[in-house]
């Protein structure tokens, strides 16, 4: 699906999608031209992502800083305004997660993508016709629309590394555990293989040089 005015796919991005660095890079890199979708998140959602990077992944405050400049910096339009108290009118949702939901809402996004799946249940995401992907499903998905663009930006991706395609090999390349990568891979590994990659979540990126 490449984005036009009448045609726009909206993912709400939640800030545990966007803290693994390899995880991050892929589905920003989805985002850019030729575009398979529109990535949205809020200030609150940005500002748990610089927090986890530096209480869980300990980066200095100069790089986590530096990650969310250049996220806000790559994708300005990807921002949600949140007025004050609207996540309050949101039932059914724990309360912490809330926020992620009514940004979603006033982004009109199709789908929120999170690791965190228990934290969303599917019935109430349907009242406000979203929904939910975990970063795996998400990227299959998007592989079974566009499986040639994906590949160019996967190749791209493992080229930042000095990596190239494969070939005859198949799922080469390996996703860090819990980066929720693992199935799209091996979709791609079965149209040829793709470059390995080591995912470290401090790697270097089309984005990010922490």
């Amino acid at each position: 699906m490449i984005l036009t005015p009448d045609n726009e796919y909206a993912a709400l991005l939640d800030a545990c999608a966007l803290v693994p660095m390899p995880l991050c890079d892929t589905l920003l890199r989805l985002a850019e031209e030729p575009a398979l979708y529109r990535p949205l998140w809020s200030d609150t959602i940005l500002g748990e992502v610089q927090r986890v990077l530096k209480e869980r992944l300990r980066l200095t405050q100069d790089q986590a800083e530096r990650r969310i400049r250049v996220m806000r910096g790559a994708f300005p339009e990807a921002l949600v305004h949140v007025p004050q108290g609207f996540a309050e009118g949101i039932h059914g949702i724990d309360e912490k997660d809330r926020h992620v939901v009514g940004a979603a809402v006033l982004g009109k996004a199709n789908a929120i993508v999170t690791l965190n799946e228990k934290d969303f249940p599917v019935d109430r995401l349907r009242e406000y016709g979203i929904l939910l992907h975990t970063p795996n499903s998400f990227l299959v998905h998007q592989f079974h629309l566009n499986p040639h663009v994906i590949l160019e930006k996967l190749d791209a991706q493992a080229a930042v590394h000095g990596q190239h395609r494969a070939g005859d090999e198949r799922g080469l390349w390996r996703a860090q555990e819990g980066d929720g990568m693992g199935d799209v891979l091996g979709h791609a590994g079965d149209d040829g293989g793709l470059a390995r990659e080591s995912s470290s979540c401090h790697g270097s990126s089309s984005f990010f040089n922490s």
